[in-house]
């Protein structure tokens, strides 16, 4: 563990703690082998239940790990996939980085308290993940300190919480490596990045290669890979919004309805209460909700589902 000393209390946003069988508990923590009781969360809880990829890599990353941590996380993000890592320095933080950048989702797991932010310098950070609409979680109470095996137990969750885990760079032996372990043993895809055979921080990806994880050789490699895990992805964008321009980011902090139709569709009732958070006293919420979605709608910045919510207009990959 480095020295850097970790920060208390450093980030805002709304807190949450999920216990184990409510509602917002993602269902993919009951096949790992020691499920959380409960889990910690400064940020959206609901991105707990959306598709995610799981990306991780060495602390003590090359040049060519960061490159691949941010190239891979910008696909996936760019087709509707939330980036989930551990939030530490190297490869862990050019994932969350690319996602932020791509005006996506992203969920960092610590190893101790949210209030305990490690590694310190990775606040800002932790901060953009929260405001851009990500969470940071933990499994331990909010104080706990970041000791060493916290961080180990909670590689299973980042392993456990994707359909697949992308292993960018990793040693042997290695947290990362271990990580891989704990996706196999809850039922979830490994991919690797393979590196060159003579670099020590590359041993680790490609020992999992030779033992059957999916090789991901190039973009076209790794899009037939989540092709094959997550099916036919959908991009859900808002027009004039495009990968790499980070738009997204902006407007949602600008718009509060359109950022909560990002997160997730939304029936009227819950539309309904942010409006109430919205307009002006004595203004009459539902009506300026009205003419807001037929705005939106007009607009093409917005759909409503069949089911009756309203969403951000879904467009097909090409």
């Amino acid at each position: 563990m480095s020295a850097t000393v970790a920060q208390t209390a450093v980030l805002s946003g709304p807190k949450s703690v999920v216990e184990r069988g409510s509602e917002d508990y993602p269902e993919r923590f009951l096949r790992c082998g020691s499920p959380p009781d409960r889990l910690y969360v400064i940020g959206n809880v609901t991105v707990l239940r959306m598709p995610s990829l799981s990306v991780v890599g060495a602390r003590k990353a090359t040049p060519y790990g960061r490159g691949c941590a941010r190239r891979f996380s910008t696909l996936a993000a760019a087709r509707g996939l939330v980036i989930v890592s551990g939030g530490a320095r190297g490869c862990d933080s050019e994932a969350h980085r690319a996602a932020i950048a791509e005006g996506a989702p992203t969920v960092a797991f610590l190893g101790g308290g949210c209030d305990r932010i490690y590694p310190a310098e990775n606040a800002a950070l932790f901060q953009s993940i929260i405001d851009g609409g990500g969470a940071v979680v933990s499994e331990r109470d909010w104080t706990f300190p970041p000791v060493p095996y916290a961080f180990r137990a909670r590689n299973r969750l980042i392993a456990s919480l994707s359909a697949a885990t992308l292993i960018v760079e990793a040693g042997l032996p290695s947290g990362t490596f271990s990580t891989a372990d704990e996706a196999l043993a809850a039922g979830s895809e490994v991919l690797a990045v393979p590196g060159s055979i003579t670099s020590a921080s590359s041993r680790g990806a490609n020992r999992l290669i030779s033992q059957g994880a999916v090789p991901i050789i190039d973009d076209d490699t790794f899009l037939d890979a989540l092709f094959s895990i997550y099916g036919c992805l959908r991009q859900e964008t808002f027009p004039g919004e495009g990968p790499g321009d980070g738009a997204l980011a902006g407007r949602q902090a600008a718009d509060p309805l359109v950022a909560a139709l990002r997160a997730e569709p939304l029936g009227m009732e819950k539309l309904r209460d942010i409006a109430k958070e919205c307009v002006p006293a004595g203004d009459d919420p539902w009506a300026w909700l009205m003419l807001r979605l037929a705005k939106l709608e007009q607009e093409g910045e917005v759909q409503r589902y069949p089911d009756g919510r309203f969403g951000p207009v879904v467009r097909p990959l090409v």
